[in-house]
């Protein structure tokens, strides 16, 4: 039975996985000057972080569905708080890179506990608890970057990742003790459960459409997130690390958009929740392109971009998992692999298009890029809209999930 107390431990243990894969951001332009790197070199750390989380998707994901879960999720904390310690001794890029890699690759322990939680919430409350955990997602990686930004000012920008493993470990202990001990939904070997995942991938079109859109939806948020250093703390700006870091507090509100996506989809309104978020994507990046104007207002319109764009990517994140999960209730952990390793692929290829346009025309470039990446959330929600149609339940039928299921 998933209990407050429980969901909330579950919250924090995955905001606090995830949030140790952002502590960079706002350290990317110390961390070049200090290691003697060009910014767009720095800036691979975000696409290490992001292409090592998706090979953890895809690898490391499935087990959920194969291992006991709590003994899985304390040794993926474990192995994660390994990865942050390496970059806290870290004194040249190339070993960096390396314990950015390892860290992001088992900080996939995050997207073990989000099933979880749908698995244990009450018939008809999934989407809540989906919603509840993944506002602690946000959270953590909004306090990460944040607190990352203010301890770098503080004492150099290894301690963040000193900080991460520390309380990755005693994560580990707490897990340990207070998750419930589940059974394995899946009997078969490892080889087996990867090429289930495929053939669920080739059966069921509103998890490839939904994946898609997640992936086009995270591809231009990451453009942001890869280049924003670059823009804040250069001439224009001249803000510190503490006050890039700052600037991420403003995302806070998109923790309740988690929640307020999951409600929505408890109420059958998934595709309006989708909607929405596609299109405060699109108009994110309107007030983005205009932050690097001449107007006194420029920094209140990135902020203003930057939050909305952090709610338009929830919105369209969670109503994609509460659609997901219901099409095989006997497979959450596989087909949160496979949707999240989608997601991650597109976060990555947004991260180096970002970096790309940095470097080959700055701001405007990246503005052009994150826009684009923004439309083709909109056509693929268009697309997902059509798909749904093709595969909804004749009316009164219901569907596999039953009450609650997305509609």
């Amino acid at each position: 039975m998933l209990t407050r107390s429980l969901l909330l431990l579950m919250a924090v243990a995955t905001g606090l996985t995830v949030g140790g894969n952002y502590v960079n951001q706002p350290l990317l332009d110390t961390i070049a000057a200090d290691l003697g790197v060009r910014q767009g070199s720095a800036a691979t750390l975000v696409t290490t972080a992001q292409v090592s989380y998706g090979l953890g998707l895809l690898l490391v994901v499935p087990l959920g569905d194969l291992l006991e879960r709590r003994r899985l999720l304390t040794a993926l904390a474990l192995l994660a708080a390994a990865g942050h310690a390496v970059c806290a001794v870290a004194t040249s890029f190339p070993v960096l890179l390396v314990g950015t890699a390892v860290a992001g690759l088992f900080s996939v322990a995050a997207q073990v506990l989000v099933p979880f939680a749908a698995e244990l919430a009450e018939p008809g409350r999934a989407g809540r608890a989906v919603g509840t955990v993944m506002s602690g997602l946000l959270v953590g990686a909004l306090l990460a970057r944040s607190a990352s930004g203010a301890l770098a000012d503080v004492a150099g920008w290894h301690a963040p990742y000193a900080v991460v493993a520390a309380g990755l470990v005693l994560l580990a202990l707490v897990l340990r003790r207070r998750l419930p001990v589940s059974v394995p939904r899946r009997v078969g070997g490892y080889r087996a459960t990867l090429a289930s995942t495929a053939a669920l991938v080739r059966a069921e079109p509103r998890l490839r459409t939904r994946a898609l859109l997640g992936a086009a939806g995270f591809a231009g948020v990451s453009v942001l997130f890869s280049t924003m250093t670059f823009l804040l703390a250069g001439e224009r700006f001249g803000l510190s690390d503490g006050a890039i870091g700052l600037i991420a507090l403003v995302g806070a509100g998109a923790a309740l958009a988690a929640s307020l996506a999951g409600r929505m989809a408890d109420a059958g309104r998934t595709q309006l929740a989708t909607g929405a978020g596609a299109l405060l994507l699109v108009a994110s990046w309107a007030a983005l392109g205009l932050s690097a104007s001449d107007a006194l207002t420029s920094l209140v319109l990135f902020v203003a971009g930057f939050a909305v764009a952090d709610l338009g990517l929830q919105m369209v994140h969670v109503s994609n998992q509460n659609v997901i999960y219901p099409l095989r209730p006997d497979a959450r952990a596989r087909l949160n692999s496979a949707y999240m390793t989608t997601y991650f692929a597109g976060g990555a290829l947004g991260s180096a298009a970002g970096s790309a346009a940095w470097i080959a025309g700055g701001w405007g470039a990246v503005t052009a890029v994150g826009a684009a990446f923004a439309l083709l959330t909109t056509a693929l929600w268009l697309v997902d809209v059509r798909a749904e149609r093709r595969v909804r339940p004749p009316a009164g039928e219901l569907s596999p999930a039953g009450a609650g299921a997305p509609r």
